[in-house]
């Protein structure tokens, strides 16, 4: 697990100094930890259009669903502060190289540029896997998050009207990809994650 300083805070503009570390999450405790870190954004915000939070063991499943994709969780001075995940697109089989990513922080931990530092361990990591265009669905408005995919050449590609319904309103979904201009003509097969960080 490689360990980092994380200087400044964007949120002040006051100079701090962290250690930051990104490490794999696996398990039923890494599974608590990211629940607690989702529950606020089902039960507080329409960013998840989760209206019930998953137990424990709903996230151990989908961290152990095949194919297995990497979740991963950032750390501050060694306690969690944000996780990020990939999972597949769709379930036909001809979507099976392109994959979904998620980004979920702690309130506290918000603009401090942990969403990057997750993007950039998970996203080589899927990549690596074999996986050709990544997908990223997005509540509107949610600048915060169009500012980080889009920095990391997530690309607009349609707004879903009326996709959810949440809180007593209709929510849109910006959809963002990213993807490589020239494809290749016969990828490789994806293969399943193991734990590389």
């Amino acid at each position: 697990m490689e360990r980092e300083q994380l200087v400044g805070d964007r949120t002040t503009g006051t100079a701090t100094s962290a250690e930051i570390a990104v490490r794999s999450a696996s398990g039923r405790a890494d599974a608590a930890i990211i629940q607690s870190i989702y529950r606020p954004w089902v039960e507080r915000t329409a960013a998840s259009f989760e209206e019930v939070t998953p137990s424990v063991e709903d996230i151990l499943a989908r961290m152990e669903t095949r194919p297995r994709l990497p979740w991963l969780i950032v750390e501050v001075d060694r306690e969690a502060a944000g996780y990020a995940y990939a999972s597949r697109h769709a379930p036909r089989t001809a979507y099976r190289w392109s994959a979904d990513v998620s980004v979920y922080l702690k309130a506290e931990h918000r603009g401090r540029g942990l969403g990057r530092v997750l993007y950039e361990r998970l996203i080589p990591e899927v990549r690596a896997l074999g996986y050709v265009s990544l997908f990223a669905g997005i509540t509107q408005p949610n600048p915060a998050s169009v500012a980080l995919h889009t920095a990391l050449g997530f690309q607009l590609i349609g707004i879903h009207p009326n996709t959810g319904h949440k809180f007593g309103r209709w929510h849109d979904v910006g959809w963002y990809v990213q993807s490589p201009p020239n494809p290749p003509q016969s990828p490789v097969e994806p293969r399943d994650w193991a734990s590389t960080i």
